[in-house]
């Protein structure tokens, strides 16, 4: 029980670091945009320019996932190692 415990420790740990890295469509995307605020002195960003960039990054996002499971898929048919 205790190596399955250290696994969902380690998995929690790096979705959060992954999850406050400043991309958009991500926690670390939308702090980052209060920042920017911030520094403005409280002069909001429009909603619509806010909204745009975290859509694209969440198209990034998704592109990515999509680009790595294809060479994921095709590597297991090519019956190569993880390890090359």
């Amino acid at each position: 029980i205790i190596i399955f415990i250290n696994l969902a420790s380690i998995l929690s740990l790096s979705l959060a670091i992954i999850n406050i890295l400043p991309i958009p469509a991500l926690d670390g995307g939308r702090i980052f945009f209060v920042l920017i605020e911030i520094i403005r002195n409280g002069k909001k960003i429009s909603p619509k320019k806010e909204n745009l960039v975290h859509a694209a990054g969440f198209l990034f996002l998704l592109s990515l996932a999509i680009f790595i499971s294809f060479f994921d898929i095709a590597r297991i048919f090519d019956g190569s190692s993880i390890f090359d």
